[in-house]
């Protein structure tokens, strides 16, 4: 097993906001109190810098579209952040006219991915209507793949969407969000191995901190859900991902690290490479900014191709 010394990491999910600048709506009532502030890439740098992560990828918060500049801006100035997901209104004509103008704006080759709070949408068949699959059609023609964010209610409409559309990589976020503080693996187990069983679908080892009890939450109550999602995508299938700062709401930036290491203890050298490195960067097409001692020339198995642009 590689040392966390020598372990170089690309974190594949994080955030940035400054309520200064926009609302996130999404941050209410006592318990989200300690998020509910500024966060930027230079509170991110330092746990980056103490946790052997070289590169990132940064991800929309909010449904507007004056943030995805703002991302891509952020990008432009980073030696930290090699990609950008963000978010473009797929049910709108002239999609792929859209995608193209983010990609001449400063930083817009930083795009690597789309995301919607489908989660959130009033519409629970958002991502299966007509509209939405023309978006997703269009988000996959111009190289860039799709981030889900769902409940696990929501996970066989992600099966449905990405077997009626095997040309887009869908990247499930955080697991689905599985209801880890209750203990329960079904029926979350059973819809994610459904969605796994799609080869044009990858995960996140992401969120998992924030499903679990924020309070007493330990790796073993993370592990069942970890394992599942191993045992169902592989390793060249899952890449990690902090959630950071949400994390923060139940652990620190390094306790996910080392809680994600914990899980992965047990995977091989290669396999914990792609896991922590290699799948981020062939799914989103990040360039090799750093290598760790031997590099990170093995992607490893098959998974979905990365962006074609």
């Amino acid at each position: 097993m590689r040392t966390a010394a020598t372990e170089t990491i690309v974190d594949a999910h994080h955030h940035v906001w400054d309520l200064a600048v926009r609302d996130q709506e999404w941050i209410t009532g006592p318990a989200m109190a300690p998020i509910r502030r500024g966060f930027s890439l230079a509170d991110l740098a330092p746990h980056a810098r103490a946790h052997g992560v070289t590169a990132t990828v940064l991800v929309q918060t909010v449904t507007v579209p004056e943030e995805t500049p703002e991302l891509l801006a952020l990008a432009a100035g980073s030696e930290l952040v090699a990609g950008v997901v963000g978010w473009a209104d797929l049910t709108r004509p002239g999609v792929a006219d859209t995608l193209a103008a983010l990609r001449e704006l400063p930083g817009g080759r930083h795009l690597v991915g789309i995301r919607h709070q489908v989660q959130g949408d009033p519409d629970p068949e958002w991502l299966l209507r007509a509209d939405t699959r023309r978006g997703l059609a269009a988000v996959a023609d111009a190289g860039l793949v799709y981030d889900l964010v769902v409940r696990p209610d929501q996970l066989p409409l992600c099966a449905e969407a990405a077997a009626r559309l095997p040309q887009v990589t869908f990247v499930l976020d955080h697991l689905g969000k599985p209801p880890v503080a209750s203990g329960a693996l079904a029926p979350w187990a059973s819809s994610l191995r459904v969605l796994a069983s799609l080869p044009n679908t990858v995960c996140k080892l992401s969120g998992l901190v924030t499903e679990a009890d924020w309070a007493t939450w330990t790796v073993a109550d993370l592990r069942p859900y970890a394992d599942t999602a191993l045992e169902a995508f592989g390793p060249g299938r899952l890449m990690f991902g902090s959630d950071w700062p949400v994390c923060a709401l139940a652990a620190s930036y390094g306790q996910v690290v080392d809680a994600a290491r914990a899980l992965a203890g047990e995977l091989s050298p290669a396999e914990r490479t792609q896991v922590f490195a290699g799948t981020a960067r062939r799914v989103y097409g990040l360039p090799e900014r750093a290598r760790a001692p031997g590099g990170l020339s093995s992607p490893g198995p098959a998974g979905p191709p990365g962006p074609r642009a």
